[in-house]
């Protein structure tokens, strides 16, 4: 079984590197040099899709077998080492059998499909998951199945036979599974072959929704659950949760509502984290139902808060706006729950790669720094695979999924060919390969990125508050707090780190003799750590910060 805190994960070492855009001004060694404190489902988490990221046998598909063989990569358990990314979870994207490459039409939940492996890969992925204190959740596809799972077909079957006859539960408890009706409805009603009746796939007509209201399926997917947590996953990620009954959201979340207390039932720390792809005024509403999580779909994407700010040029998307946006979210979450953990994300498998947001002399600055905006957000952080290298892919969903860019040789060990059509996705950015041995790469950003995250509670759990006396349309100053008292314990008091963002191609200048932070006046010694996308470092002399273009700064 998982264990129940994440180990410490982290050392930050001082690096200085000419160029390399990962200069830290301090040891992290001064701090607790680990994540104690960053415990319970506060984590940062990787999202992969097996099918792309890295092939075990050699038939172009990824699988289990690789995927566990490059665990290290994500996080390889040591803390002495300064190789891995330092990801403490990982969201499986769906690995159960399916007629398609995406495999979100699923024809058996209680197994693997047999292009990424079988049962006893995936037991053998867990444990070294476990020695690793890598979390892992699995996406869970409940809106519908595929139209060859056995409960519909045996549904269509008894349709078929009924010959004019009125349906009877009590003779096929699986026609009450789905939603059938004798007339094509409004929205996304297919007919069934040889017979009168029509059923509704809001997603494809290959995909069946399933009711979620009735008690025989919700027992269905009591123990879909029981058996995926009986293999030690932590948790799970649901898909299309406003779909569960389209456009009526108080019926979705007394769904939720079950749900999660189906599941804590079984696993009180179990990490439940939902899709809702709509506005925050909306998908707030959703943490009513007790879930740990939502999608923060505001600050993704090429048209979300944080795209938006970085490419400038718009008064309503400056720095200082998304800090707003930032404090904002606790105030919006809060309403409706007091326990909910936030779920920035800047991009994922249904949006375009973030590489293809920006162009121009600064679109590898403004890559990077964009990455560090969405990691030091409160909240659990999720990361799409191939991001960390820059990788690009937009378009059709077969481009944003292609294939892991471990090599710049397509017959590398282990790559993989991707979605049909993926291939023609033209990269941008140099593979691992390259980037690893280069100090001022995208992927050695992002490690730094993770590092400061996983070793500031601050980052992680702090409420977030804006700081007006210096933020303005380039710069962004969030101070952010915690209180790290152990359960059951008194706490020490709140402790402040102050972090500022330069979202700019200029260097700038912040006058912090005003700021306290952590009851004092802000010194040298105040600066901390520091992410560059040049050869300028970070100073802080007599309160003033010097900021070179698209850095950031971290001061406690």
């Amino acid at each position: 079984m998982k264990k129940k805190f994440i180990s410490c994960i982290l050392v930050l070492q001082i690096l200085f590197l000419g160029g390399c855009g990962i200069f830290s001004t301090a040891s992290s060694m001064e701090r607790e040099a680990n994540t104690q404190g960053i415990r319970d489902n506060y984590r940062t988490f990787y999202e992969v899709f097996v099918y792309s990221f890295y092939d075990s046998d050699g038939d172009g598909i990824g699988d289990l077998k690789g995927l566990t063989s490059k665990l290290d990569y994500i996080n390889d358990g040591d803390d002495s080492t300064d190789s891995d990314l330092g990801f403490s979870g990982i969201w499986l994207m769906p690995i159960m059998p399916s007629t398609t490459y995406h495999k979100y039409d699923v024809m058996d939940y209680c197994d693997i499909d047999k292009e990424y492996g079988t049962l006893e890969d995936f037991k053998a992925f867990m444990e070294e998951c476990d020695n690793r204190n890598i979390s892992v959740i699995i996406d869970l596809v409940m809106n519908h199945t595929s139209s060859q799972h056995p409960w519909f077909l045996q549904a269509c079957e008894y349709l078929r036979g009924l010959d004019g006859k009125e349906p009877d539960g009590n003779e096929c408890k699986y026609f009450q599974y789905y939603h059938f009706a004798k007339e094509k409805l409004a929205g996304y009603y297919y007919p069934i072959e040889g017979t009168e009746w029509y059923y509704e796939g809001k997603f494809w007509s290959e995909m069946p929704d399933l009711d979620l209201e009735n008690e025989e399926v919700r027992q269905e997917f009591t123990d879909i659950c029981q058996f995926w947590l009986d293999l030690g996953v932590d948790g799970f990620r649901l898909d299309a949760a406003k779909e569960y009954i389209s456009d009526r959201t108080a019926d979705n979340v007394k769904i939720l509502s079950w749900f999660n207390d189906m599941v804590k039932s079984k696993k009180e720390d179990a990490y439940i984290v939902a899709e809702v792809w709509t506005d925050m005024d909306i998908y707030a509403k959703y943490y009513e139902s007790g879930i740990d999580s939502l999608f923060n779909f505001s600050f993704a994407s090429n048209d979300g808060i944080i795209a938006k700010t970085v490419n400038g040029g718009n008064d309503a998307y400056t720095a200082k706006a998304y800090g707003k946006a930032v404090e904002k979210c606790k105030e919006a979450f809060s309403e409706y729950s007091e326990v909910y953990i936030d779920a920035p994300f800047y991009t994922n498998h249904d949006m375009g790669r973030s590489a293809g947001y920006y162009s121009g002399e600064y679109s590898e600055n403004q890559t990077k720094i964009a990455a560090a905006m969405n990691l030091f957000m409160s909240g659990t952080a999720f990361v799409y695979y191939g991001e960390e290298l820059g990788m690009k892919g937009s378009g059709a969903d077969e481009k944003k999924r292609a294939a892991m860019l471990w090599s710049l040789d397509k017959n590398a060990e282990g790559m993989c060919k991707g979605p049909e059509g993926a291939d023609t996705v033209k990269m941008k950015y140099d593979s691992l390969e390259e980037q690893a041995e280069n100090p001022g790469s995208i992927y050695q950003y992002y490690k730094k990125a993770i590092k400061i995250r996983n070793s500031y509670p601050e980052i992680v759990k702090g409420d977030t508050v804006l700081v007006e006396e210096i933020s303005n349309d380039q710069i962004c100053g969030l101070l952010k707090s915690y209180e790290s008292g152990e359960e059951g314990e008194k706490a020490a008091g709140a402790k402040e780190v102050l972090v500022v963002f330069n979202i700019s191609d200029g260097e700038m200048e912040v006058d912090l003799s005003k700021i306290m932070l952590n009851g004092k006046e802000i010194d040298s010694k105040s600066l901390k750590e520091s992410l560059l996308t040049d050869e300028t470092e970070v100073s802080l002399e007599e309160a003033k910060l010097s900021m070179p273009a698209y850095s950031v700064a971290i001061l406690e």
